[in-house]
């Protein structure tokens, strides 16, 4: 029996374990078994966008893959320098604006102003009051919201350009 290799592989860095569990989902509905492309999801733990960059930077120094990419909030340490770091990285940078819960509620279409702890409240409710669980996704962000959502959401439209969808 032949062993399968995959043709493409691509590293996703999570800044934390929310972005990790919609990732898991995006991966889950779109990327199958033996389709050619190999998809690793990775927990960089938060600590804002320059530990996110750098810590990428540190997993790729260990493994190669033909692509690489973060989801990061840019409310915390986002700069020109953490822009031209992930460059020089080739790591693609999947922005949060400002940050996770403000672009989960845009692509529900809900009010995505507000502080970080009341986006988060806003947002809880559309996850089961927990949004680290990846099958907590699949109501709200099912693959026909994922792609009406592309539509005014250029984030989410790199992410599943990315991943070949």
């Amino acid at each position: 029996m032949a062993l399968w290799k995959a043709q493409r592989t691509l590293l996703i860095v999570g800044e934390g374990a929310d972005e990790v569990a919609f990732l898991n989902h995006v991966k889950q509905l779109y990327v199958s078994r033996g389709c050619g492309l190999s998809v690793k999801i990775k927990n960089a733990q938060g600590k804002g966008a320059k530990h996110v960059i750098e810590w990428t930077g540190r997993q790729i120094a260990i493994a190669a893959y033909d692509g690489v990419a973060a989801l990061l909030d840019t409310d915390t340490d986002w700069s020109p320098g953490v822009e031209k770091l992930a460059k020089k990285k080739k790591i693609r940078v999947l922005k949060s604006e400002p940050c996770f819960e403000a672009l989960m509620l845009r692509m529900l279409e809900t009010n995505p102003n507000g502080d970080a702890q009341t986006l988060k409240q806003r947002f809880a409710p559309f996850v089961n009051n927990d949004a680290t669980k990846s099958q907590n996704y699949a109501t709200h962000f099912s693959a026909e919201h994922l792609q009406a959502g592309r539509l005014h959401e250029p984030t989410i439209d790199a992410l599943l350009k990315l991943i070949g969808s």
